[in-house]
């Protein structure tokens, strides 16, 4: 089978070496078919190995041990389905460094209270609407203003994720965020990096006030994986060429049925659910 070997490391620490490399390819042998061809991503950060797979189960034991103790991540592919169409990503903890929701209770000096919740809710503790009411319900009071100043001071990108972004859609992808959070935050978060679309959860306002309450429908875990179907069905692209990114209990279904699904820097279940992790 035609593979395609994805290799990710944080180029400070000079991980990716021919050392490595030669390594590998003694350590792959009994697993392949031929030798493997190398194609450079970016130097020090990233390269694909192309090789044919005769033995998948013995590939990925023998790369483990060749990795063991690095800083190295790794993904495997079907040679043929290594090119995305559709990249479609959580946001809070993924696409940006905090949770957008315990940024503005800070506000109202409820951090710690919020956060509890949130973290409860991403480890798939709490049941996701009544955990998003509760938190929402604290918010009562807080202004359009506010909101927008949490942003402005509190909410960063992830390193790489505004470049990830915009090499998708350089290359003709369709590109997609979807959160369990609200609109206020992705439609910037959106403009920010280049998502072409974004769907999430609306706070209920009036007078530029939060009334404490969300809009129906609400977006949670079933809501995200009907989003990644809806897409693939508007672009015209199949279940395989799509790349689903997430953290929490509730990316768990999308990224399952995406064609690579992706757990970065995510919680101990979502990382014991799906192939591949950051």
């Amino acid at each position: 089978m035609a593979t395609a070997i994805t290799l990710i490391a944080d180029p400070k620490h000079d991980a990716l070496t021919p050392a490595l490399l030669t390594d590998i390819k003694k350590r792959l042998a009994p697993a392949i078919n031929g030798g493997i061809t190398v194609r450079k991503l970016a130097e020090g950060e990233a390269l694909d190995l192309f090789c044919d797979v005769r033995d998948p189960k013995l590939l990925r034991i023998e790369l483990r041990m060749c990795i063991a103790g690095k800083p190295i991540d790794f993904a495997i592919q079907t040679h043929a389905l290594r090119k995305k169409k559709l990249l479609i990503s959580d946001m809070d903890s993924t696409i940006i460094q905090q949770e957008c929701i315990d940024e503005t209770a800070a506000l109202l000096g409820l951090k710690e209270k919020v956060a509890a919740i949130t973290e409860q809710a991403m480890n798939g503790e709490l049941d996701f609407r009544e955990a998003l009411a509760e938190r929402v319900a604290l918010l009562k009071g807080i202004s359009t203003a506010d909101l927008q100043r949490v942003y402005d001071e509190h909410i960063t990108l992830t390193p790489g994720a505004r470049t990830l972004v915009q090499t998708m859609n350089a290359n003709g992808a369709a590109t997609v965020l979807v959160s369990g959070g609200f609109t206020f935050f992705t439609r910037l978060v959106a403009n920010a990096t280049g998502f072409k679309e974004d769907h999430a959860n609306r706070f209920d306002i009036e007078n530029d006030t939060l009334t404490g309450l969300v809009l129906e429908p609400i977006l949670d875990k079933d809501a995200k994986v009907s989003t990644l179907y809806d897409m693939l069905e508007k672009y015209n692209i199949q279940q395989s060429e799509s790349i689903a990114v997430g953290d929490g209990a509730n990316d768990i279904p999308m990224l399952k049925e995406a064609g690579l699904g992706v757990a970065y820097h995510a919680k101990e279940v979502v990382r014991k659910s799906v192939a591949q992790s950051i």
